[in-house]
């Protein structure tokens, strides 16, 4: 379950998804299989090959794709998370969640 973000920043993202542009979208998430992790980064595009040439860059692979509700994203979380939001300039996506070290 998505908190901490407002339904025109997740309404944004789908239209980004939908269109076909690389889109981020950083919430709150707590999952007891991941401890430790308290945000979620989901990079999506409905433009499939190019979400999976995106992936590729930071060695993600095409299997690990979310394909729910017609918007296929990657789920990013813990130091990868961390590592890609630094390099593709969106740490404040993260800061915003308290979440810079």
């Amino acid at each position: 379950m998505a908190f901490g973000i407002k339904r025109h920043e997740l309404n944004e993202w789908k239209r980004d998804v939908l269109e076909g542009n690389i889109a981020f979208l950083t919430h709150y998430w707590i999952d007891e299989r991941f401890p430790g992790c308290n945000t979620v980064t989901k990079v999506g595009c409905s433009d499939v090959p190019r979400l999976i040439e995106w992936g590729k860059k930071y060695g993600l692979k095409a299997e690990w794709i979310d394909y729910k509700e017609a918007f296929p994203h990657f789920d990013l979380f813990g130091k990868h998370e961390m590592d890609i939001m630094v390099k593709e300039g969106l740490l404040e996506q993260l800061e915003r969640f308290n979440r810079n070290s």
